[in-house]
């Protein structure tokens, strides 16, 4: 394996930065995704979209839902390949019980943030979440221009 093709860790895929905003992000977690060869392809050449994707958990599994990685025009055709199917995430199992216990009795939501590559394989940032109040949506952005203005004052002088 040649040393550019090894490296391939923490180069950002797709960010969800609409998770960012409409959540606030307690805790994170990375776990791999079970992924076929046509979708890695589609990876590498930026194909995909994670912003209304979700992850739900069932028999103690974790699935990243609604996660649309456009297949490409060269995929292999003896496979039909489905964009928008359910894939499943990799954990440990105490990360696993970690997060059933905050979706279950915490009431958070478990949302994806970024998809990355880490030494040649995909990773998904999943975080737990709390969903925002329009007040505080209002307030993170006047502290953000209040930082911005701050920074900018700062030059100046």
């Amino acid at each position: 394996m040649s040393k550019d093709k090894k490296s391939g860790g923490g180069k950002t895929i797709a960010l969800n930065k609409r998770a960012r905003h409409d959540y606030a992000i307690e805790e994170r977690f990375e776990a791999g995704i079970a992924l076929e060869g046509w979708e890695v392809k589609s990876l590498r050449a930026g194909k995909v979209q994670i912003v209304e994707s979700y992850i739900l958990l069932k028999n103690n599994e974790a699935f990243l839902f609604g996660a649309l990685i456009t297949p490409l025009p060269t995929a292999s055709t003896h496979i039909s390949p489905e964009p928008q199917r359910s894939r499943k995430l990799l954990l440990h199992r105490t990360e696993l019980n970690r997060l059933i216990g905050a979706v279950e009795r915490k009431g958070f939501a478990l949302v994806p943030t970024a998809l990355y590559w880490k030494n040649g394989k995909v990773k998904l940032e999943l975080g737990i979440a709390k969903g925002k109040k329009a007040h505080d949506k209002r307030e993170a952005e006047k502290d953000r221009d209040w930082q911005r203005q701050k920074a900018q004052i700062m030059r100046h002088k």
